[in-house]
């Protein structure tokens, strides 16, 4: 069966994309707005602004790839796909990042899960980081316009054995699940949305908003990195940016980017990355501070039946049993959720070596996985971790403090009596030291006793937020509640790094909704003054 490639059609029918790795002069490039970063955020605002008629330009520091690139080998997709080979980590190697790079950013990897932001979230903004304007009722008909144009719906199908797992140990201990939705049409169910998808079943950004975009005459700039904003007083007046090569690095060409407005959606590591190498004011200290992660822990089990948890849709069902358990301010409550189970990624995750890594690796087919992502930056303890500058580029320091292992060793504990409760034969504790436990008793006890520390237990997290938080007090926001800067009149923030906290619950959504309602608003003041 033929599988429709809409960036090869659409190139091939003369769309304005530029690979600047193929550019071998300075390149000045204008436009009514001028877009960094082509995921979640990026896409959506381009789509918007270049519905509302105005020129736009869209530029990404990851390479045009389309379904013809994409073919489910984690050798190839992590390296192509993915920031820093997948192997991004926090400035003491705690914690493991996942973050897309490529046209599409993380929307072209993630793994479809598409969760409204949580009323929990909207009421403790409203309330502690004078956000105004953002209630789920206002918010409501934002996520039912993104959710019906990116196909975001239920599940209907059955959840694979791996999820499947999660939702019979939720029904034997009474504990709440739901039924995730996703934003696919027409998905084989093959299970490797991490890998980019080679049907194009995935409702990304790489096939829907981008390509509209395209289609209403926007310009595409990939492998291009914006290294610098250039402002005087209250205007920004251009982007510096370096032409990449075909393996990203710098080819010594520079490109200008001009417009009437500028919005940033490089993510929430880039997006204030590119704000402090840019020295853009910041009174109150505020950049890059502040940036979650939900620091998540995982738990192995191996059951008789053959799992396969990589076949089959990767999220279908979660738990908000301990989310928000103890209110939002209250001790770090975490959701529970399944990752897909294929070679690479769970060798990764998973500790021991030689003998022991190899028994547990053969017996990969029965291994189910359940994760807790430990909902962070509300409690007063969990104030996340800071962006900073380097001399290669920028880190990420994410301390992992008390607050934060004591919520993980409660989520261990639930997830391993969640295993025994949907019948796992053993449990492993994703950390070093911890044997194969054969009961819930033996378990319970083993894991009050286990050491838990930084390298030691896997923590990993593909959720980035924060670092640019929105509020209407500049003492605690660089950006209003409709994503525009305190400083700048035509700058705007349009990503992940808006949040204030954490989510407790996968961002996608939250920034497609959120970037619809602000670049809608956008869009039509950049309209009058045109």
């Amino acid at each position: 069966m033929a599988i429709q490639d809409p960036i090869v059609e659409g190139l091939a029918k003369g769309w304005n994309h530029i690979d600047a790795s193929q550019v071998s002069a300075p390149l000045t490039l204008e436009a009514d707005v001028v877009i960094v970063g082509s995921g979640a955020g990026g896409g959506v605002a381009a789509e918007i602004m270049a519905e509302a008629g105005l020129s736009v330009i869209i530029v990404e520091g990851g390479p045009l790839k389309s379904s013809e690139s994409f073919n489910m080998e984690e050798r190839r997709a992590y390296p192509n796909l993915y920031q820093q080979a997948a192997s991004m980590k926090t400035k003491d190697k705690a914690i493991g990042i996942f973050q897309g790079r490529a046209v599409g950013g993380s929307t072209t990897v993630n793994w479809t899960t598409s969760i409204r932001t949580p009323d929990h979230a909207l009421a403790f903004w409203a309330k502690e980081k004078s956000v105004k304007g953002l209630s789920t009722e206002t918010l409501a008909p934002w996520f039912a316009k993104m959710e019906q144009r990116l196909n975001i719906s239920k599940w209907e199908f059955e959840p694979n054995r791996n999820n499947m797992a999660l939702k019979q140990g939720c029904e034997a201990l009474g504990w709440e699940y739901t039924v995730i939705k996703r934003n696919v049409a027409g998905c084989w169910n093959t299970g490797y949305c991490g890998m980019g998808c080679p049907v194009n079943a995935k409702q990304s950004m790489l096939v829907t908003t981008i390509p509209a975009a395209l289609e209403r005459g926007a310009t595409l700039v990939s492998r291009a990195k914006v290294a610098k904003i250039e402002y005087h007083q209250d205007k920004i007046f251009g982007l510096k940016a370096q032409a990449l090569s075909q393996t990203l690095t710098p080819t010594g060409v520079e490109l200008l980017f001009k417009a009437k407005h500028y919005i940033l959606s490089a993510g929430a590591i880039h997006t204030p990355a590119l704000m402090m190498r840019s020295k853009l004011p910041d009174p109150y200290g505020i950049i890059g501070k502040r940036t979650f992660l939900h620091p998540t822990v995982l738990s192995g089990a191996l059951f008789n039946d053959a799992i396969n948890g990589h076949s089959g849709a990767p999220q279908s069902i979660y738990s908000d049993q301990f989310v928000w358990q103890n209110g939002a301010a209250g001790d770090l409550g975490y959701k529970l959720e399944v990752p897909p189970v294929h070679p690479i990624l769970i060798a990764s995750k998973t500790l021991g070596y030689g003998q022991s890594h190899a028994d547990l690796m053969a017996q990969f087919n029965q291994l189910q996985v359940t994760i807790a992502l430990v909902r962070d930056g509300y409690h007063p303890d969990s104030q996340g971790g800071q962006v900073e500058l380097t001399d290669h580029g920028f880190t990420l320091d994410y301390p992992l403090n008390n607050a934060f292992w004591e919520a993980a060793r409660r989520a261990f504990a639930s997830m391993a009596e969640l295993q025994f409760a949907a019948g796992a034969e053993k449990v492993l504790p994703i950390s070093e030291g911890m044997s194969m436990l054969s009961s819930w008793p033996q378990a319970k006890k083993a894991i009050a006793e286990m050491t838990l520390a930084p390298l030691k237990t896997i923590v990993a997290s593909a959720h980035v937020m924060g670092g640019c938080p929105m509020g209407e007090d500049p003492k605690m926001s660089m950006v209003n509640s409709e994503g525009r800067s305190h400083y700048f009149d035509n700058l705007s923030v349009m990503d992940g790094s808006l949040f204030p906290t954490s989510l407790g619950a996968n961002p996608q959504l939250s920034i497609y909704g959120i970037t619809a309602r602000n670049a809608t608003l956008l869009a039509q003041e950049l309209k009058l003054k045109s």
